[in-house]
C-alpha cells in the first residue's frame, strides 16, 4: 500500500481525473449557463462576460500558485484547487442571482489554474525529460476525452434532473479527485525548494520564446472552434446536433493523437517538435477554410487539430526544458507561466476570429491566419534555435 501511495502511475492517474474533471466541469456550462442566465434575467452580453470571466482568475492565479507549490510541495494546493472546483459548481447548482453565478466562475477559473499548473508541475517532478512527452500526451488525452463528452452530459443530466444536477455530479467528481490527493503521499524530495522569483524565470529568453508559441497556439485553437462553428450553422446551415459531431470527432481522434505526438517528442526533443506543430498548423489552416460539407468539416476538422496536438503536448515539455536551460527547476511557476499564456490566447483567439470573419468571410480568416502564424513560427524558432543549438540536459 506504501509503495501505491508514491506510485507514479497513481499520480498520472489522479492528475488526468483531476484535469478531466476540470474540463467537464468548463465544458458541462456549456449548454446550462446560457438557459440559466436567461431565466435569471441576464441579456446576451450579460451572459457573454458570465462566460468571459472565468478568464480573470485564470490569468490572475497561475503564476502565483505555481510558485507556491514549489514552496510548500504539490499536495496542498492540488487539494485545495480541487475543493475550490466541488465548491465553485455547487454555487452554480445552487445560486439563485447573476452575482452568485458570476463568483462561480471566478472560482472555477482560479480552480482550473490550480489543477493544470499544479498537476503538471507534479508531473515534471516525476518524470525526466524522456518520459514527459508520453505522460503528458496520456494526460492531455483524458482532457480529449472530457472535451468530448462534457456539453452533451450537461445537457443530458440538465434535461434529466434540472439545473442543479450536472453541478451536483462534477462536485462529486471533484470531492473524489480530493481525497485521492489527500491519500497519495507526494515526493517529499520536492517540498523543500529554495524560492525563485517569478521575473527571474519570465526573463529566461527560452521561456519567453516558448510563451510566445504557446500564445500563437492557444489564440488558434480558440480562433477556429467558434469560427468553424459558425461557418457550420450560418453557412451550411447544420443543426447544432451535427456541429457537436464534428468537434466530437476532432476530440476523439485527438485522445490518440496526444500519447503519440507525446511520446514522439521524448525521441525528438520538444523543442523541434513543437515548432514543426506550429508550421504544421499553419500549412493546414488554408485546407480547413475549404470546408463545404459535414463530411468535409469531420476530415479537414480532424487534420486540423492532429496538426494542433503536434504542438500542444510538446509545448508542455518545451517550457520544462526552457526554464531548465537557465538552471531552474521551478515547475510551478513554469507551467503558471504556460497557462498563464494559454489563457491570454484564449482570450484573443475567438474575438480576433470574430472580428475577421464578419469582414472578409469564412475562408479569408484562414488565408489571412495562416501566413501569420508561419511568420510567427520563423521568428520564433530563428530565436530559439539561436541561443539553443542542442537539447539540454534537465
Amino acid at each position: 500500500m506504501a509503495s501505491l501511495r508514491s506510485s507514479r502511475a497513481v499520480a498520472v492517474a489522479a492528475v488526468t481525473f483531476a484535469t478531466f474533471t476540470d474540463i467537464v466541469a468548463y465544458s458541462i456550462a456549456i449548454p446550462v449557463l446560457p438557459d440559466l442566465g436567461q431565466k435569471l434575467g441576464a441579456s446576451p452580453t450579460m451572459i457573454g462576460l458570465l462566460f468571459g470571466s472565468f478568464g480573470v482568475t485564470l490569468l490572475a492565479v497561475s503564476i502565483p500558485m505555481g510558485a507556491a507549490s514549489d514552496r510548500v510541495g504539490r499536495k496542498l494546493p492540488m487539494v485545495a484547487g480541487l475543493l475550490a472546483l466541488a465548491a465553485s459548481t455547487l454555487l452554480f447548482a445552487f445560486g439563485d442571482s447573476l452575482p452568485w453565478l458570476f463568483a462561480a466562475r471566478l472560482v472555477q477559473g482560479a480552480a482550473d489554474a490550480v489543477t493544470w499548473v499544479v498537476g503538471f508541475a507534479l508531473i515534471a517532478d516525476l518524470y525526466g525529460p524522456d518520459e514527459r512527452g508520453r505522460v503528458t500526451g496520456i494526460v492531455m488525452s483524458g482532457t480529449s476525452v472530457a472535451v468530448m463528452i462534457g456539453p452533451s452530459i450537461g445537457g443530458w443530466l440538465y434535461e434529466a434532473g434540472g439545473m442543479r444536477l450536472p453541478f451536483l455530479i462534477v462536485s462529486l467528481l471533484a470531492l473524489i479527485g480530493a481525497a485521492v490527493f489527500v491519500w497519495y503521499d507526494t515526493p517529499r524530495h520536492r517540498e523543500a525548494r529554495e524560492a525563485v522569483p517569478i521575473v527571474a524565470v519570465l526573463r529566461l529568453p527560452a521561456v519567453a520564446i516558448c510563451t510566445a508559441l504557446v500564445v500563437a497556439v492557444a489564440s488558434t485553437l480558440s480562433m477556429i472552434e467558434p469560427t468553424v462553428a459558425m461557418h457550420l450553422q450560418v453557412n451550411l446551415h447544420l443543426r447544432p446536433a451535427r456541429v457537436g459531431l464534428v468537434f466530437a470527432a476532432c476530440a476523439l481522434a485527438n485522445t490518440m493523437f496526444h500519447p503519440f505526438f507525446g511520446r514522439l517528442s521524448d525521441r525528438l526533443g520538444a523543442r523541434p517538435m513543437a515548432f514543426a506543430g506550429l508550421f504544421a498548423t499553419a500549412a493546414a489552416l488554408p485546407l480547413l477554410g475549404r470546408i463545404w460539407s459535414f463530411e468535409s468539416a469531420i476530415a479537414l476538422g480532424v487534420l486540423q487539430f492532429a496538426a494542433l496536438a503536434v504542438v500542444i503536448t510538446p509545448s508542455l515539455g518545451y517550457m520544462v526544458e526552457a526554464t531548465s536551460s537557465g538552471g531552474i527547476e521551478s515547475f510551478g511557476v513554469s507551467y503558471g507561466i504556460f497557462n498563464m499564456a494559454w489563457a491570454v490566447g484564449l482570450l484573443a483567439g475567438p474575438a480576433l476570429g470574430g472580428f475577421l470573419f464578419e469582414r472578409v468571410g469564412f475562408t479569408r480568416v484562414f488565408t489571412v491566419w495562416a501566413p501569420g502564424l508561419a511568420l510567427v513560427a520563423i521568428v520564433l524558432a530563428r530565436a530559439q534555435f539561436k541561443r539553443l543549438p542542442s537539447r539540454e540536459a534537465v
